[in-house]
């Protein structure tokens, strides 16, 4: 199993620097000089913020220096001494040019509000959702199907937004409940109180968390209702499952321990799907609610045209989705025992 996951690693290495290649390329369409300068500077401060920011080099040469930065980000700037490989142009590269801060540091302070919210909403949607797919395929054709359909079509029929205004309004604004951010900044300074792990603590998750995962399962559980009964009605009308009942095994056995148990390869493919978005966040949420996590942090990039935040973002991201396609294939071969990794 060692031997695949590194044969996998390497093979996906190519994808990885391809798709930072390209997004690199794709955002230098754009001149981010002129967003920061306005239409009236002048040719001198041009050239001045073109050099500061690297954008006077090469192409490939800019490739190139953000590759080596992206090795050693995990490096705090401050360490970095005088005559390094790195040398000046990490200390530019590796900061955003809208708010002069450490890439590492906003990655660092976006991820832990994001995954407030996503692990929750990830854990509660999928443990409903398959519980809901169980019991509608279970009594595929009777009312209560019928009925737990009719809600999923109706959950998924409805935009994300609405859902967000109607629970802004009634879940916030008329028990007058503060909506528009957080109490403070959240950032890594102990010297200040301040804390990235400050709305893990029950209270506060309370109230600033609960709401937008509340929106987030709602909006979840439609299409993920209607695709594990898709499976559970497969997996119910194969033989082992008549066997089963022939025998005298329980319906909750038959539900919970051999159909859910047969079950898994596509129970693990939808969850691993949705896996990435527990650090990458919901863009949606956070930016209507306030919440300074990476989806929030990216679209403020993306608005500033700050290059190396979206350039980093951009390589975590794709970084996060080919470690959990490696990982959904391991899980295959060890929920069941017909696949091999070879």
């Amino acid at each position: 199993m060692l031997n695949y996951i590194i044969r996998r690693t390497l093979y996906n290495i190519p994808v990885f620097l391809a798709i930072i290649l390209v997004v690199m390329a794709a955002l230098r369409v754009n001149d981010p000089v002129s967003a920061q300068l306005g239409k009236n500077a002048g040719p001198e401060q041009i050239q001045l913020l073109t050099e500061e920011m690297g954008l006077d080099k090469p192409f490939y040469m800019q490739y190139g220096i953000f590759l080596r930065d992206l090795a050693l980000i995990w490096k705090p700037i401050e360490e970095l001494e005088e005559g390094e490989v790195a040398g000046d142009w990490a200390r530019k590269e590796t900061r955003s040019w809208d708010q002069g801060m450490a890439v590492s540091k906003m990655i660092g302070s976006a991820i832990p509000p994001s995954m407030a919210i996503t692990i929750p909403t990830l854990v509660m949607s999928a443990l409903i959702s398959i519980c809901v797919g169980l019991v509608s395929a279970f009594n595929r054709g009777k009312s209560i199907d019928r009925t737990l359909m009719f809600i999923a079509v109706i959950g998924m029929s409805i935009s994300v937004l609405v859902y967000i205004i109607l629970g802004q309004y009634f879940g916030a604004f008329v028990p007058g409940q503060k909506i528009s951010g957080w109490p403070f900044q959240v950032t890594v300074d102990a010297s200040a109180g301040e804390s990235v792990f400050f709305f893990f603590n029950p209270m506060n998750w309370v109230a600033f968390c609960m709401l937008p995962v509340m929106i987030n399962v709602i909006v979840s559980l439609g299409y993920d209702t209607r695709f594990y009964r898709a499976v559970m009605v497969e997996e119910s009308a194969k033989d082992y499952i008549r066997t089963a009942r022939a025998k005298g095994a329980s319906t909750g056995r038959v539900m919970f321990v051999h159909m859910l148990k047969n079950a898994m390869i596509p129970i693990i493919t939808r969850i691993m799907i949705s896996l990435p978005f527990i650090i990458t966040g919901s863009i949606l949420v956070e930016v209507y609610f306030g919440i300074p996590g990476m989806g929030r942090t990216l679209i403020s990039a993306i608005n500033a045209k700050d290059f190396p935040v979206i350039q980093t973002f951009t390589a975590l991201f794709t970084a996060l989705f080919i470690a959990s396609n490696i990982l959904t294939d391991v899980l295959y071969a060890m929920v069941d025992p017909r696949v091999r990794l070879s």
